[in-house]
């Protein structure tokens, strides 16, 4: 005991750090911002426009500008009505100051200025200038242009004027700080899937996105994004490559007990539900109160109108109609607008406010009556089609008891192909779902025994795109990747949702040959996964391996290297070269059925050298979209997306 007293007596109040203004955000980023990967990066420029969009929402900006500079610096600007620059009763500064270096500071605390606000609760901008090196801002109010200058999010000097205007608005400009940042090279892409989606959940917002980055060819890209309607377009534009069932759509758009709601929906001739939930402009991708309240009402009111318009072809086909044969087929976009809502878990994914409920359900109820009472065609198709997923939904039961009837003497119904690892710890475990019999070969016999599995899979596995829902537990590949990992479905024997109680490995990694058909079979797992297992990539076990395209070696100084891509080959032959392909003997590797296997240890499955990309669900409507336009049946879309992106696709969802 004395000598426990003895180690702690140097700690007192001198060990006790206070972290001032932005101090704690540059101290732990991840707490504020999710990572300081390229996820994080881009969330910088989503809390800079969430301010705008709050002006948009109070009613005050039509126009919101993104540029993305040549520097990779961003500028932010719209037409609101500019943050305020006067001196803040309080703090005895400007306003503007407050906001840009004060944590939970902002007008959307205050009832009186913002009804409903995004963002992450007034740390938004404030954090976006604590990790930026430099940052910009600039008020435009009352004829004058305003202005304060940062960085690490400590001003420069205080709020000055240094022009005349007669715009109105805010700009905000900022340059990441590359110290905090593994990456600060913005991708386009990424931010235009989420400018439009925010400019359909916004109608009547423009949304301008510009990449002052010129291409190869020394071109700029620019789109801009409006949508007069809103949801109703965002689902016709998510359904756009699936067959519609009927062309209508079903849209909602109300207010109840205070809380604006509004809800479009389609129906198509597929087998997935395609439901995407918003709360102030926030993707719940876990779901929350307001999905709760949509499927209820959904349930309720399809269930008494089935009984009532086709009780005898029910009785017929002798089956128990459950709520998921309600919404196969369905395309959704729900949006609410709460005032103080209350987020599960810190990423902000699950809605939890309960009054939310009954509010979704009862709006949804008494649209979806009228609906159907007014629109008989219609509805009988939805009633069909719900007849046909209770059918299928009763024939995959019986499919999956017939595969995972086993005697535990049979190895727990493992597939027979599966070289298991020997650790039982879940966290350390890691399955590999090779492609072809020759790599599933090397891959088992260069792994590392105790904690990767080896699932050798053969040719393409089903497209669960264009299948009916049943029809993956009839294919002996798709049985094979669910037995491995563990996964049931339901704890009914009958629920599409997925139990990963019993998943049996933390990392699940796809590895393809770097070619068009291997590819091509990564995209076709990655779509059961999403459709069938999303939880697994929420989750965030879902990984890519990334094998060399090159191994490449030097006539002189024999320096000898694995190439993932062209960029890193062209680089070692400046390197090492001398800057000519002469200097340099390149090997390709069509395969990975070409390396042998301590070679694919060392550069795919060694987990000290090899490289993974981690699919993510970062924008689950972006996913839904792409997914359903390369494996669906419409082949324009397809063949416009691979020409779009031909030398450079990568599909991540």
């Amino acid at each position: 005991m004395e000598e426990i007293e003895q180690k702690g007596s140097n700690y007192s109040a001198s060990n006790i750090q206070v972290l001032e203004g932005l101090e704690a955000v540059r101290k732990r980023p991840a707490m504020y911002i999710g990572d300081t990967g390229e996820r994080g990066l881009h969330h910088l420029v989503y809390e800079t426009v969430d301010n705008s969009i709050d002006e948009a929402l109070a009613g005050y900006c039509t126009h919101i500008e993104v540029t993305i500079c040549e520097d990779n610096s961003i500028v932010v600007q719209d037409n609101g009505r500019g943050i305020p620059v006067d001196m803040h009763p309080k703090e005895h500064r400007s306003a503007l100051e407050v906001v840009m270096t004060v944590l939970h500071a902002g007008g959307k605390f205050d009832k009186g200025s913002y009804k409903v606000s995004g963002g992450l609760h007034g740390v938004g901008v404030s954090c976006v200038n604590a990790l930026s090196s430099h940052m910009k801002s600039q008020v435009f109010r009352d004829g004058k242009i305003y202005q304060q200058e940062y960085e690490k999010g400590k001003p420069l000097y205080s709020v000055k004027v240094v022009g005349e205007t007669e715009l109105r608005g805010t700009r905000q400009q900022f340059w990441p700080d590359d110290t905090v940042f593994s990456t600060t090279t913005y991708n386009y892409e990424t931010l235009s899937n989420r400018m439009r989606e925010l400019a359909y959940l916004n109608a009547g917002l423009k949304i301008t996105l510009t990449d002052l980055r010129q291409d190869d060819e020394g071109n700029i890209r620019q789109q801009e994004f409006f949508s007069e309607q809103g949801l109703p377009q965002f689902v016709r534009y998510l359904d756009s490559s699936r067959s519609h069932l009927f062309d209508d759509v079903i849209h909602i758009s109300t207010n109840k007990n205070g809380l604006p709601i509004d809800v479009a929906v389609m129906y198509n001739t597929g087998y997935a539900e395609n439901i995407h939930s918003y709360v102030n402009n926030i993707n719940t991708i876990e779901g929350g109160t307001h999905l709760t309240g949509f499927r209820q009402a959904l349930t309720r009111v399809l269930k008494n109108y089935a009984e009532q318009t086709a009780a005898k072809q029910i009785e017929k086909a002798k089956i128990e109609i459950s709520g998921e044969d309600f919404r196969e087929g369905l395309t959704a976009v729900i949006s609410v607008k709460v005032a103080e809502p209350q987020f599960e878990g810190q990423t902000k994914t699950r809605l939890g406010n309960s009054e939310v409920t009954g509010a979704v359900n009862q709006a949804v109820g008494e649209a979806f009556t009228n609906y159907l009472e007014e629109h008989p065609k219609e509805a009988k198709l939805i009633v069909d089609k719900v007849i046909l997923a209770a059918t299928a939904r009763i024939a995959a039961r019986k499919a999956r008891e017939s595969v995972q009837r086993k005697s535990p003497l049979t190895g727990g119904g493992l597939p027979g192909k599966l070289a298991d690892c020997s650790s039982k710890d879940a966290a350390e475990c890691e399955l590999f779902l090779v492609e072809g019999d020759s790599a599933g070969g090397s891959a088992k016999q260069g792994r590392s025994r105790r904690t990767q599995a080896i699932l050798p899979l053969r040719g393409k596995i089903l497209n669960v795109e264009k299948a009916m829902w049943h029809k993956a537990f009839e294919s002996d590949e798709v049985n094979n990747i669910i037995q491995a990992m563990g996964v049931r479905f339901g704890l009914d024997g009958e629920s599409k949702e997925a139990n990963i109680e019993k998943l049996r490995y933390h990392k699940i990694i796809i590895m393809a040959d770097a070619d068009v058909d291997g590819q091509h079979i990564a995209t076709l797992i990655m779509t059961l996964f999403y459709r069938y297992m999303p939880q697994l990539i929420e989750d965030g076990y879902l990984y890519i391996a990334m094998p060399p395209l090159y191994r490449c070696k030097s006539k002189k100084g024999n320096h000898e290297d694995y190439c993932y891509n062209e960029q890193a080959r062209l680089q070692f032959i400046k390197d090492y070269g001398d800057g000519s392909e002469e200097n340099i003997v390149t090997q390709r590797y069509k395969g990975l059925g070409e390396m042998n296997p301590s070679q694919l240890w060392e550069t795919t499955m060694n987990p000290e050298t090899r490289l993974l990309k981690q699919v993510t669900l970062e924008n689950a409507s972006n996913a839904d979209f792409t997914f359903s336009m390369l494996m669906g049946e419409d082949v324009g879309p397809r063949r416009e997306f691979i020409e779009r992106n031909a030398t450079y696709a990568n599909i991540d969802a």
